[in-house]
């Protein structure tokens, strides 16, 4: 075909193709209506518009006939990242022929591509495709995207397709996220600071224990009514309170050694027992026992079907001994106070020295808990010991020493039976976790402050601990890992006291500064995203009392 052919055809077509070579047949003698050729009504550049102008036949002579069809962009279907093989034209005229064939391949891939897919690549190639001419064995398999950034989904480390494999690996969940601040804030006034007692307790009905003086105070938390339960007078206060497990009745302890038992619904009193020479600092129930831990370091077990105050008696905590130095020269006299608590000493070296030895408080028993299926006791005293005992035996089943400081914190695992983890004090400020079956410790770690309580999530494998000196931070870590999920900060005093929700969902802590404070820190059983607030409680700042 001549250059006036072509300049009379209305298409610039390469040299050595002639306007024929376009025609699609279908191999049933006539052409089909929906296969056209390509004309153009001008000899002018071609647009997309002309091409959709559609003949039945390279003689007809209507140009103005517009397609029955759709013809959509294909610039943003990324057809190109199917790798479809490439089938040229056969080469008839060498060098020359097959350029224009790689001409006409482009300005086809144009049209169905789009116009970025259609230019030449600097390396001289087509962007986005093989070679011309070269076998594509990628079939109709879906190709990693080059032109995009490196996706953090990719199956290779470097966001490419490596070769080693077309599977993507799944993405790393990302960490939990524990709301950094309480979402309720009560005002408990003359809430102690003190590390020996337990004030707050929160029912399985949903409905808190605060003691604050002499005083025990009930908050629903659906509905954040206050009821006054009892008040023990001007000569005694309130040392510690633990709800039954049905959550229906309530045991107090209190200053003068007592322990009484209230019906929470009725805000009657059921029982008080005796037993205890000195304030009761500590109770846990079981299904039925309920234990309780004194000053006088005894642990007595009560059971309210039986008229005795007791049924048995465990002593295993011991006094604190110690070694006391400072004379020079030997030590020739010594005498006591009249009180008992005072010694004064003598010595060679012309001195007398007093010394507090024997101080009317004992070494009290600070932490009580029974396992969840009641086969167990532990036992946490100021003598730094960790005992466990079993519901029969009148001695400790284990002694567990490690801790270097009174042993207050304890929770027994929800999620696997014979583990327990405990806490020391300032001296010691380590979480330490326990097997019950052999005696052996399984983990610790350090955690920088003071170690007043610790809880376990019944709803995931994680714990919560609250501290004193010096952070009085509260810390949520993942079991077995050990790893720090979340360290909440408000309080300005030792957080002493530490309740769970029902739900296990959200934690209310106490401290010295008179302040109740609700965190949202486990998720649900259900869903193990993060927890959100329940709407059940306003924000801002209310009063217990």
């Amino acid at each position: 075909m001549d250059s006036n052919q072509r300049r009379k055809s209305g298409i610039n077509l390469p040299a050595g193709m002639s306007e024929t070579s376009l025609r699609l047949n279908t191999g049933s003698g006539s052409p089909s209506p929906l296969i056209r050729t390509l004309s153009s009504p001008s000899p002018r550049t071609m647009s997309p518009r002309t091409i959709s102008n559609l003949s039945a036949s390279p003689s007809s002579k209507s140009t103005g006939a517009c397609s029955d069809r759709f013809i959509p962009c294909r610039s943003s279907s990324r057809l190109h990242t199917f790798g479809l093989p490439d089938k040229p034209s056969p080469v008839k005229e060498g060098v020359a022929g097959a350029s224009n064939n790689e001409a006409y391949t482009r300005l086809l891939r144009c049209e169905l591509f789009g116009t970025d897919f259609g230019f030449s690549s600097p390396a001289g190639g087509t962007k986005g495709s093989s070679p011309v001419g070269s076998p594509n064995r990628n079939m109709l398999r879906f190709k990693t995207d080059s032109s995009g950034q490196n996706s953090p989904y990719s199956g290779s480390i470097l966001g490419q397709d490596s070769g080693l494999g077309s599977e993507s690996v799944t993405p790393p969940k990302p960490p939990r996220k524990v709301p950094k601040a309480p979402h309720k804030v009560l005002d408990a006034p003359s809430l102690q600071d003190d590390f020996y007692l337990n004030l707050v307790d929160w029912s399985s009905q949903n409905v808190l224990a605060v003691g604050l003086g002499s005083c025990v105070y009930l908050w629903t938390a659906t509905t954040s009514k206050v009821t006054k339960l009892c008040d023990l007078g001007p000569n005694d206060g309130v040392c510690s309170v633990q709800w039954t497990r049905e959550g229906s009745y309530i045991s107090v302890g209190t200053s003068l050694g007592k322990v009484q038992v209230w019906d929470g619904t009725q805000c009657k009193k059921v029982r008080t027992m005796g037993g205890h020479q000195t304030r009761t600092g500590v109770l846990a129930w079981s299904s039925r026992i309920l234990s309780s831990g004194s000053r006088d370091r005894n642990i007595l077990q009560h059971d309210l079907r039986v008229p005795s105050d007791y049924i048995s008696k465990l002593v295993g905590h011991k006094s604190e001994v110690a070694t006391l130095t400072g004379h020079t020269m030997r030590v020739l006299y010594l005498a006591m106070s009249p009180d008992g608590q005072t010694i004064v000493t003598g010595a060679g070296d012309e001195t007398l020295r007093f010394w507090n030895v024997f101080p009317s408080v004992k070494s009290p028993v600070c932490g009580l808990k029974w396992s969840h299926d009641d086969r167990e006791l532990a036992s946490g005293g100021n003598d730094n010991q960790l005992l466990v005992w079993n519901q029969h035996s009148a001695q400790p089943l284990l002694k567990l020493t490690e801790h270097t400081a009174a042993v207050k914190a304890i929770a027994w695992s929800p999620h696997q039976s014979n583990l327990l983890v405990s806490g020391g004090g300032t001296a010691d400020r380590c979480i330490r976790f326990w097997n019950t079956a052999n005696g052996n410790q399984l983990n610790h770690v350090d955690t920088g402050s003071q170690v007043c309580n610790l809880a376990w999530s019944k709803n995931v494998n994680e714990l919560v601990s609250t501290h004193g000196y010096s952070q009085n931070q509260i810390m949520v870590w993942k079991y077995p890992t050990l790893s720090k999920v979340a360290t909440l900060t408000g309080h300005t005093m030792r957080v002493l006291y530490l309740a769970m929700s029902p739900d296990g969902q959200t934690i209310v802590t106490g401290a010295g500064d008179e302040t109740l404070r609700f965190w949202n820190v486990f998720p649900s059983v259900k869903s193990p995203a993060a927890v959100r607030d329940s709407g059940l409680w306003s924000l801002g700042r209310t009063q217990i009392r």
